[in-house]
């Protein structure tokens, strides 16, 4: 599972944003959508309806958490009649300033009787990965979930206490701790959606998993489909079905996209000259590498460093 690492460093996870909640009824928050984001709502105390889409609504039990991968827009609810209340509006009339507890409701009041710890998580603008295109509009952890995957338990369990701890040094904690859940959650409910269940496969696959971590720590090599089939004992016509069928593109379109992705980060990161990056990702040729960015990105090299303020 150290490739499903290398590819939430390429897409660069970060835990942002942390709050509990204490929501008495009659309650209902709409949650706006939030671009590159991926939102979650653990359940410490009492039940919330969410409402993701149109019709798809899932009920949180103490200890359920659900993760809304794509940023979605979604509804927060008792379950009452009450009209949701823009997030915005809920910040307002609460006084949250961003620390201690979010406290909204009938009579809002802080013993409420749902009580939630919400988060959310970034990726980097313009990445794209396999995996991301394959996580559903949300994933739902249950205790029945939590019984059977002892590290997620354990992680939420963490967070939790850590949460209502308020220890110094609390923010920092919770942040890299749930950036561990997020690995946990994708890979404890894989079996919640066929296109998800296959990426998840594809990286803990002994072939297909060896060549992913081929092309993501040896970029600089000049990989044939030929020669990563051999690398990982494979024919060359098997590799390239067995790949297509467990991440859904080729295989050296995976490669090439994962070059340029790797090249827009160490452009925006470091310093490097811009020759130098094209030949750690793979191209030998720095007009070859300057065709093929602008190609994907619509602005050459030089202009990605420039809106990265580097000189």
């Amino acid at each position: 599972m150290d490739v499903l690492s290398d590819i939430l460093d390429l897409l660069q996870l970060r835990g942002s944003l942390y709050f509990r909640t204490a929501f008495s009824p009659p309650w209902s928050v709409a949650v706006p959508p939030l671009g590159r984001a991926a939102r979650f709502h653990l359940a410490v105390q009492g039940r919330c309806l969410v409402r993701v889409g149109e019709d798809d609504t899932v009920q949180l039990n103490p200890g359920d958490l659900i993760l809304i991968p794509g940023g979605a827009g979604h509804v927060l609810s008792d379950g009452s009649d009450a009209k949701p209340a823009a997030l915005e509006e809920v910040l307002q009339r609460s006084g949250f300033s961003g620390e201690g507890t979010l406290v909204f409701g009938g009579e809002a009041r802080a013993d409420a009787d749902t009580k939630l710890i919400c988060g959310h998580f970034t990726f980097a603008e313009g990445v794209d990965h396999p995996l991301l295109r394959a996580l559903p509009p949300y994933l739902l952890v249950t205790a029945e979930l939590r019984a059977k995957a002892p590290w997620l338990d354990e992680l939420l369990r963490l967070i939790a206490r850590q949460m209502f701890a308020e220890t110094p040094g609390m923010t920092a904690s919770v942040i890299r701790l749930s950036e561990a859940l997020f690995i946990e959650v994708i890979r404890s409910c894989a079996d919640q959606d066929d296109a998800l269940g296959k990426v998840v496969a594809a990286v803990g696959d002994r072939r297909i998993g060896h060549a992913l971590g081929l092309m993501h720590r040896r970029l600089d090599q000049d990989w044939t489909l030929e020669g990563i089939a051999r690398e990982v004992g494979m024919s060359r016509s098997r590799f390239a079905e067995q790949f297509q069928d467990l991440m859904n593109c080729a295989p050296m379109g995976y490669l090439a996209d994962l070059r340029l992705q790797q090249a827009k980060t160490l452009l925006a990161g470091t310093s490097e000259p811009i020759q130098t990056i094209a030949q750690r990702v793979g191209y030998q040729s720095p007009a070859a590498f300057s065709r093929a960015f602008t190609n994907r990105y619509g602005h050459s090299p030089k202009a990605s460093r420039q809106t990265a303020g580097l000189p």
